[in-house]
């Protein structure tokens, strides 16, 4: 059986419990060497045979799964954060699949998450945003059209933009020209949950030189919204007067 999964932000004990299970037990490892923090291979047996992904190519990894595969070993392919956002795990499962080989898919913590607990920020505030877009800016991997940062700019919700900060002044400019107040407040946490890690924090205005005079050009996550510094509305949810299911509100 082969398990991609998903090694959580940076602190080892932020992957999910089923995923340090299967550290344990694998027979083989191959993990993300360029983002996933190698203190993980701590919890690998060890007669375990580890690959670093970060020099393989695709054909080059599956090859390695089909060979613990016909030899009866287990495989974990770790990944960072949660495979399933910016893991290129898609192409993996498909190969996978022509092959006839099973995988199971284990999730884990975003790293965007970890930079909401970084900033000890919510994201959904009420009357304020209740909308989180999940994005990047365009690179060498080419962005549709209608997803790129001055297009959703326009929504004003809560953006946390990946794989990105060594673009910042772009970044900048596209979010302003589709909307963003040159004030809007923005944070970038480098290496959310690492023992390393690094939060600066600014307007769209000023942002691009703290970056810079902070040296921060990989492995940090970007937010920007009205959520980082604003008044809101509380939750109705735990008002006096709001009844539910589980709970009868009082009168005002």
């Amino acid at each position: 059986m082969v398990y991609i999964v998903g090694a959580g932000p940076g602190d080892p004990e932020l992957i999910t419990v089923k995923g340090q299970r299967l550290l344990k037990e694998a027979d083989v490892i191959i993990y993300a060497g360029s983002l996933v923090n190698p203190a993980l291979l701590d919890y690998a047996k060890p007669e375990c045979e580890i690959y670093n992904s970060a020099s393989m190519t695709l054909g080059e990894v599956i090859e390695t799964i089909t060979a613990a595969e016909q030899e009866g070993k287990m495989t974990v392919r770790l990944h960072t954060g949660d495979p399933a956002i910016y893991g290129a795990i898609q192409e993996q499962m498909d190969e996978l699949s022509r092959r006839n080989i099973e995988y199971t898919v284990v999730p884990g913590v975003s790293s965007f998450l970890a930079t909401a607990a970084a900033l000890k920020q919510e994201y959904t505030l009420p009357e304020i945003s209740q909308t989180v877009i999940i994005t990047r800016n365009e690179g060498r991997t080419p962005v549709p059209e209608k997803e790129k940062l001055k297009s959703l700019a326009s929504h004003q919700a809560t953006m946390c933009i990946f794989l990105s900060v060594h673009m910042i002044s772009d970044v900048v400019e596209q979010l302003i020209e589709g909307g963003y107040d040159k004030t809007t407040p923005i944070a970038i946490v480098q290496k959310a949950s690492w023992p390393e890690q690094k939060i600066v924090r600014g307007t769209l205005e000023t942002i691009a030189d703290i970056v810079k005079e902070n040296n921060i050009s990989r492995t940090a996550m970007i937010v920007v919204g009205k959520c980082l510094d604003t008044e809101y509305a509380k939750s109705r949810l735990y008002a006096p007067d709001f009844s539910h299911m589980y709970r009868q509100g009082t009168d005002k």
